[in-house]
């Protein structure tokens, strides 16, 4: 290689770890694009109605806090509230999960001689860590002022991305090559039209789930129902995982009642599940870009490990950006037309008007 050449590959492995280093920095700028995108999708069908683009933007703010201050107003201290009750029954609800698992035990066969562990020695060993996890559940949250900052950070600069987005749009274009800049701006068009489907598909299906669950959930009578629906529908922005770790609290609390009410429970988020992957999702995100659950599972896995729960929540926003410019612009401009001048060409067939040889009979 040539003294160019390595310093090529010196620059870029220095680039990419700088970028290692602030990759939590990107995970916000790119939250802050997704809520800016959502935004922008706002701002343009003001713009169709006949306002200006300096009047659309604050109207959208504006109708956009007001929706987070009646939020917070409303729904905020009764959840709370319930929270809170939920996290000092936990402990309780597992008491009582062994003292079940302990009589289904007492029932089984005679012929059926397992050693089993001691439940009450395990209910003291399990004590001591739900009361750690417990602490450090409120220690997270005493010690939010970084996430409080870095929420802070986001809304910032959403607000700057909304007011000149063709001004940052033209930056980020100019790293591209002079040829590939308006297809590189065909691309990014197409992005933000599968994030803002993604975004739309998203509150739908957990509006869903939250209302599907609070309704069922009233209807069995069990406690604590608003925080219930509320983690349900939050939850289930992170696929698979989410959907998953929703069942478990109203389930542990439908134990403390009655057993029966527990199984009836697993049943409501099996049904809430069933119709939101099979019906909810295929109609309202019938635009969006296709993803495999496969794939799905691993980008969750995969942000994960490298980007910790902020990777987790934005996996999906991110593997669908993913999708996009890989099919684009690795797939069709590159990998389709690779070789296409030393392709052989199919044989041309024979128009209608052209008479087709008959050969020797």
């Amino acid at each position: 290689m040539k003294l160019g050449q390595w310093l090529g590959f010196l620059c870029l492995a220095i680039a990419l770890l700088i970028l290692w280093q602030v990759r939590q920095m990107l995970l916000l700028i790119f939250a802050a694009i997704i809520l800016a995108t959502a935004f922008n999708g706002l701002v343009h069908r003001l713009q169709k109605m006949g306002l200006r683009r300096h009047i659309a933007v604050p109207i959208t703010l504006g109708s956009v806090l007001l929706l987070v201050i009646l939020f917070v107003g409303l729904i905020v201290p009764p959840f709370m509230n319930q929270f809170f009750e939920l996290v000092r029954l936990l402990p309780e609800a597992s008491t009582q999960i062994l003292a079940h698992l302990e009589e289904l035990l007492d029932l089984r066969p005679s012929w059926l001689n397992l050693e089993l562990p001691d439940t009450s020695e395990l209910a003291r060993q399990l004590q001591p860590l739900i009361q750690n996890l417990l602490r450090n559940f409120f220690a997270f949250f005493s010690n939010s002022l970084t996430a409080l900052v870095q929420l802070l950070l986001v809304l910032v600069l959403t607000v700057m991305l909304l007011a000149n987005p063709t001004g940052y749009r033209q930056a980020f274009l100019m790293l591209f090559p002079s040829f590939y800049r308006r297809r590189a701006d065909d691309i990014l068009t197409l992005c933000e039209v599968q994030l803002g489907n993604w975004m739309g598909g998203l509150v739908i299906s957990s509006s869903f789930v939250a209302a599907m669950s609070f309704t069922g959930l009233s209807i069995l009578q069990i406690k604590l129902v608003l925080v219930h629906a509320l983690l349900a529908g939050l939850l289930n922005l992170i696929p698979n995982i989410g959907p998953t770790l929703s069942t478990v609290f109203p389930l542990t609390v439908a134990l403390l009642d009655a057993p029966w009410k527990a199984i009836a429970v697993l049943i409501l988020y099996i049904v809430i599940q069933q119709m939101e992957s099979y019906w909810v999702t295929p109609t309202v995100m019938a635009q969006q870009v296709s993803l495999l659950p496969a794939f799905t599972l691993i980008a969750q896995i995969f942000f994960a490990s490298f980007f910790g729960f902020l990777g987790l929540l934005l996996a999906l926003p991110l593997a669908v950006i993913a999708k996009t410019w890989i099919s684009e612009a690795l797939v069709k401009d590159i990998l389709n037309r690779w070789g296409e001048e030393n392709a052989i060409a199919p044989a041309a067939l024979p128009s209608e008007d052209e008479p087709v040889e008959q050969g020797e009979g």
